[in-house]
């Protein structure tokens, strides 16, 4: 499977927004990917207003959807991205999309939410309440996550227990003191808890650290971009995951079940 990955700063304009999505998809098809894997909360951003997230959600019929799924039927590339679709007054649920062929072929609501480093998600968003059933791109088993999730082992474990190959992370990485290490090395650790490979894109500008990133089941970086905007591109295959799981079989040699997730 050719898989990219594309990082951009998301502006208070919806419309620019759309436009730069639309963009990173043409190229990303033009270029064969079969994958494109886009940030979180992708729809619009302001960095003097924490809330424009919120305040900007629209729903999965809405302008913005519309666009991305023109986009999108011009190819059977999927694309996966977040965005806030409206909840109960005043409040959202961060979406993850993926897109394929004019449809949206699946959807999760982010059950994590970041009530961490002085930030408090939940104030204006809902959580899930469970996480979403695998998709096949290319042959492989892809399993669906969104930025604070990688903190949470269990999650990708439970993915890899139901089959996955792949987990694909869209994300808004905030900077801050050793967020860029923790970036870095929850992502590797993901890759080596599940056997799969990371596909993480990472929103960039003053607030967002960016570092998109593809690793492989071994927690090799094979793809890698830095702070700025960047599509990246790598070729990952079942035959590597199969490789890797036969010298290191964790999945196999747990010796606890994983927690029960919601």
């Amino acid at each position: 499977m050719r898989v990219a990955v594309g990082q951009f700063v998301v502006g208070p304009v919806w419309q620019k927004n759309a436009a730069t999505c639309v963009t990173l998809m043409a190229q990303a098809a033009q270029q064969g990917a079969d994958l494109l894997v886009l940030p979180e909360a992708v729809l619009a951003r302001d960095e003097s207003d924490p809330d424009m997230s919120v305040k900007s959600a629209q729903p999965l019929d809405g302008s913005y959807v519309a666009q991305l799924r023109a986009e999108s039927r011009k190819n059977a590339m999927t694309t996966v991205l977040t965005m806030h679709v409206p909840g109960r007054a005043g409040r959202a649920a961060n979406t993850l999309l993926a897109i394929r062929s004019g449809e949206i072929v699946a959807s999760y609501q982010k059950v994590h939410l970041y009530d961490a480093f002085s930030v408090q998600e939940s104030r204006l968003v809902d959580a899930g309440k469970s996480i979403a059933p695998l998709i096949k791109v290319a042959g492989m088993n892809v399993g669906l996550m969104t930025c604070y999730d990688l903190r949470f082992p269990d999650m990708a474990l439970s993915l890899a227990l139901s089959g996955a190959e792949v987990l694909v992370l869209p994300a808004a990485w905030l900077k801050g003191p050793h967020k860029e290490a923790h970036w870095a090395t929850l992502l590797a650790a993901r890759a080596l808890d599940s056997t799969c490979y990371v596909v993480a894109s990472g929103e960039c500008g003053n607030k967002n650290i960016g570092q998109s990133r593809v690793i492989d089941p071994l927690g090799v970086t094979v793809a890698a971009a830095a702070e700025a905007p960047e599509l990246i591109f790598a070729e990952i295959t079942a035959d590597r995951v199969a490789a890797v799981r036969e010298m290191l079989p964790v999945l196999i040699n747990r010796r606890f079940a994983p927690p029960q997730m919601l």
